[in-house]
């Protein structure tokens, strides 16, 4: 059977015009990926592999010796690595467990529950500075807040921001109650979306508050946790404004994290090659950690085939 090519042609022009205008919507939005995300991905890979100073402008190629020095020579890598393990986890658990309780109570019909809804989320939009400028005052040692709401039980409050222990979890507590409400809002909204009449049938079944919530609603928002974890583990470990603001790291590097250090090797040490290498070591550990929690999934998500 003879093809009409003559037919063909107007189709194909179409179809060609139809894909060079898709593709001209999409090329300002790649080529901002390009420019912002990818190419400095692989200059950071590329200068861990340099001797790169910002004050001199000198940089020379050394292979692996930046790695090497990391993990054999720095005295402030190890207790810089696991401070930033500590703080994600004080505050995955904390923000996780805290948004999904916020989450069952906000998702009830009561009067009212819309401002309450907003005064969780308010935090997530308030400036960093402007927040961590309250907690100070809030976390001073004799002045503070907090220690005077503790006299007045008999408890004799610690100097938060300047204690090793305690001003870590100074550090991440702030940081669970500024940003919980962001995780709140997904869990809400995931409960939203548990068909009314499973809940209504466990209840005729006779199950209790806690039956339900704990054998019908978590594994319906299962994935939506897990986005949650993801999300916060990411955010947990890239931390850095919130701890340069409160604690500047201390007191005695405590609060030293892995985001942090890597500013004060590039911007105060002017180690750029050094800083580009702890880079990618935070980001090998944050994909790691992001694809192990993906492997898990099977066990611990609910998935509707």
């Amino acid at each position: 059977m003879a093809v009409n090519t003559q037919k063909m042609k107007p189709i194909l022009t179409a179809r060609l015009r139809e894909s060079l205008i898709g593709y001209l919507f999409i090329l300002p939005q790649f080529l901002g990926f390009l420019l912002f995300v990818i190419l400095p991905v692989v200059s950071i890979f590329y200068f861990s592999f340099q001797d790169r100073n910002l004050l001199m402008g000198t940089s020379k190629f050394i292979g692996l010796d930046n790695y090497k020095f990391m993990f054999q020579s720095d005295p402030y890598f190890k207790k810089v690595l696991t401070n930033s393990l500590v703080f994600m986890a004080g505050l995955v658990p904390a923000n996780i467990f805290l948004a999904l309780s916020l989450a069952l109570l906000l998702s009830r019909k009561i009067a009212g529950i819309t401002l309450f809804r907003t005064l969780f989320f308010s935090p997530v939009i308030t400036s960093v500075a402007a927040w961590i400028i309250i907690w100070k005052f809030m976390l001073q040692n004799n002045s503070g807040t907090i220690n005077q709401i503790l006299s007045l039980v008999g408890i004799t409050g610690p100097n938060w921001l300047n204690q090793a222990p305690y001003a870590m979890i100074a550090a991440i507590l702030t940081l669970v109650i500024k940003n919980v409400g962001l995780n709140t809002v997904i869990f809400v909204a995931a409960i939203k979306d548990i068909p009314e009449e499973l809940l209504e049938a466990a209840k005729i079944d006779g199950a209790n508050q806690g039956q339900t919530i704990r054998k019908i609603m978590l594994p319906l928002i299962s994935p939506s946790v897990l986005l949650a974890v993801i999300l916060t583990v990411i955010g947990a470990l890239s931390v850095f404004d919130h701890i340069m603001l409160l604690t500047n790291g201390g007191p005695q590097n405590s609060t030293m994290v892995l985001s942090f250090y890597m500013y004060f090797q590039a911007f105060k040490l002017y180690e750029v090659g050094y800083a580009s290498a702890l880079a990618v070591v935070l980001f090998l550990v944050t994909l790691g950690l992001t694809v192990v929690q993906w492997q898990l999934k099977s066990k611990f998500v609910y998935l509707e085939e």
